[in-house]
């Protein structure tokens, strides 16, 4: 089975009304990381990044962040 870690950023700032912009300073993470986290883009996640996203965005549950799926869901 095989599967991928997707990063829910788009979800997240749509529930909150925020851009990826106002994340990016929220957070002081580079605007062009939290996209291709948003995208898919980034073979690898960085915990660091995770913790600020929460905090930023005062969650406390790291399943609100992040999925774990099929990789044949990821074509949709």
């Amino acid at each position: 089975m095989n599967m991928k870690v997707v990063v829910k950023i788009r979800a997240l700032l749509e529930d909150r009304g925020l851009s990826l912009r106002e994340l990016s300073r929220l957070t002081d993470i580079r605007h062009a990381t939290l996209s291709e986290l948003q995208n898919g883009k980034r073979e690898n996640i960085n915990f660091g990044h995770i913790e600020r996203i929460a905090e930023a965005l005062h969650i406390t549950d790291i399943r609100d962040i992040i999925d774990l799926i099929h990789n044949e869901e990821t074509a949709k």
